[in-house]
């Protein structure tokens, strides 16, 4: 079961990163997508959230 959680965890961040990149937010007034720091952490939450 924690090999299943860490998988969804690593792709949620790999999707949040990827999001991130693709389409961002130029001006950096976006909460989230602002920073790719942001974006991983939250895509690896809803990752985690998914999992359970």
């Amino acid at each position: 079961m924690t090999l299943y959680a860490a998988l969804y965890v690593l792709g949620g961040g790999a999707i949040g990163y990827a999001y991130h990149r693709l389409v961002g937010c130029r001006s950096g007034a976006c909460p989230i997508t602002a920073n790719p720091w942001v974006a991983t952490a939250y895509g690896a939450l809803m990752g985690l959230m998914l999992a359970r």
